[in-house]
């Protein structure tokens, strides 16, 4: 099993960093993510509020990948797993939000997944860096006025 764990600081407010994380929608706008594919998703919030059991299909590039959302704690806890992905297996991610110190959030992105043989080199260093740039981009996006 093979895993990363990326952080971020957000300057905005916890409730906010979690509406992004909730709203499917945006995950475009802040993310690596190139889309949101609407007919591949399932039981998305029409208020941008999902909720444990959708599934959110995302793609990036030519790939479409599919995640389920299996725990929420709002505001401070986020849990997700993978459904379809051509390039890992076995995928389970956690997002934890704490508040600063100054009234900002602390994002903690973490998961651990599996890799075919020969590519698990390959996909420890590309998912280390894709998350860490999905942390940042979470952190920086929600703190946008």
């Amino acid at each position: 099993m093979l895993s990363y764990d990326a952080g971020a600081v957000s300057a905005a407010p916890r409730p906010d960093v979690w509406t992004l994380l909730l709203d499917s929608a945006s995950w475009p706008t802040w993310s690596t993510v190139d889309e949101l594919v609407l007919d591949e998703s399932e039981g998305l919030a029409p208020d941008g509020r999902d909720g444990v059991g959708a599934t959110r299909a995302f793609r990036t590039g030519k790939v479409v990948t599919i995640e389920r959302i299996t725990a929420l704690d709002p505001p401070r806890l986020f849990a997700y797993e993978g459904v379809r992905s051509a390039l890992i297996s076995d995928y389970a991610a956690v997002i934890e939000l704490d508040e600063t110190s100054s009234g900002g959030t602390a994002i903690r992105w973490s998961g651990s997944y599996n890799a075919r043989l020969g590519t698990r080199w390959f996909m420890r260093r590309v998912m280390r860096g894709v998350m860490q740039r999905m942390a940042d981009g979470l952190a920086s996006y929600a703190s946008v006025p």
